[in-house]
């Protein structure tokens, strides 16, 4: 594929993003506002002898989605609220059992049926800690229908890579956006290699409890003898629960992501090199964070923007950095201060931080985040 210029959807562009890396399957069931993925996959992904398939719900949507990836196909569902919370089982099924996959939720006010046609980000901590159990996660938050293509590419990498299930939290309002966005053609070190294992059929076990060695995913119904198994396991897939086993199991899926947080994170910066008010933000929110400050640049404020591209795991390092820097830290974004309560956790410098929230189904706008920000500092 060459680089294609085109003016598209936030939630088309996801499309286009997916099948840029390969995949080639797509399970779901229709909702608002997430809709246009599934539209799109059905027409785009026949064009390149994948497959789609409409669902009777959003759990049976994710078990077809493990199920073609468990086969050797890269698959992806796509859902927001009410159905990202009927998914979650099947979520912690993909973790234990170590199926690669990818969740679309494009965020909307809630919680139960909320307001459905409104952007919201009140999922973020629900990603984070929606199935049962110890765990780790990766979730990935675009703020532009580029990033939209970008990520969702990133999020099929990080999928193969850690055989995970990982989450693009956009939101309603990124995801029915439309802007001009490049499509640009992929390196081949940008999409994840094919599964072949490095070993022989007689030596190959589906799991290996090594977080800087992940045993690769051979597709079932090949040479290699698969089982997959979402109890305690040992490393041939066969149920395993002793308690050193299970010990070595949780701690094994949460270091296998969590001793990588350096690959995994993304972040975007901008104007933070001497930077006062620093405006930490993802998603939507993070727009009008920008804006709020170059309109603080313009009143002699000297304020820059931490972009969180990476939301889990939760990119420490430089949340970090902008707390040792600035003397106030703002955080918008339209729930009830998710993000802001996990960034307070790591504030051992006493610096002052103000969440900036909205509920109502409309969005932040710079100049109240300006205002707010004017009323401390």
């Amino acid at each position: 594929m060459s680089d294609n210029v085109m003016f598209i959807q936030g939630n088309e562009a996801i499309v286009h993003g997916a099948i840029a890396a390969g995949a080639r399957f797509f399970g779901g069931y229709p909702i608002t506002p997430s809709s246009e993925i599934a539209e799109h996959a059905s027409m785009l992904l026949p064009l390149v002898d994948g497959i789609f398939i409409q669902m009777e719900d959003e759990m049976a949507s994710l078990a077809s989605v493990e199920g073609a990836s468990a086969a050797g196909l890269k698959g992806f569902t796509a859902t927001s609220g009410l159905g990202f919370s009927i998914m979650q089982e099947h979520i912690g099924h993909a973790i234990m059992s170590e199926i690669p996959c990818v969740i679309v939720v494009v965020q909307r006010g809630g919680p139960g049926t909320g307001l459905a046609t409104k952007p919201a980000q009140g999922d973020m901590m629900q990603a984070r800690w929606g199935t049962n159990g110890d765990h780790s996660i990766i979730a990935l938050a675009p703020s532009s229908v580029e990033e939209c293509y970008e990520l969702t590419v990133k999020a099929f990498y990080f999928a193969e890579k850690y055989r995970t299930p990982v989450v693009i939290l956009s939101d309603a309002a990124v995801g029915k956006m439309y802007e001009g966005v490049t499509l640009r053609k992929l390196l081949p070190e940008e999409i994840a290699s094919p599964r072949i294992p490095d070993c022989s059929p007689a030596d190959y076990r589906t799991y290996r409890y090594d977080p800087d060695n992940i045993a690769v995913l051979a597709p079932m119904g090949g040479k290699y003898q698969v089982h997959l198994c979402s109890s305690v396991h040992d490393e041939f897939g066969h149920s395993k629960g002793t308690p050193q086993n299970s010990n070595k199991s949780v701690r094994y899926l949460t270091e296998k992501i969590e001793k990588h947080v350096d690959d995994i994170t993304i972040t975007k910066e901008y104007c933070l090199e001497d930077a006062e008010v620093v405006l930490v933000s993802f998603g939507c929110s993070c727009r009008s964070a920008r804006g709020a400050a170059e309109m603080l640049g313009e009143q002699g404020v000297k304020a820059g923007v931490l972009q969180l591209l990476t939301l889990w795991p939760f990119p420490k390092k430089e949340i970090e950095k902008v707390l040792i820097q600035s003397k106030l830290v703002a955080v918008p974004e339209l729930n009830l201060g998710q993000l802001y309560n996990e960034i307070c956790r790591y504030n051992i410098f006493d610096t002052e931080i103000i969440s900036i929230n909205k509920v109502s189904g409309e969005l932040i706008t710079p100049t109240e985040i300006v205002d707010a920000i004017k009323e401390v500092f």
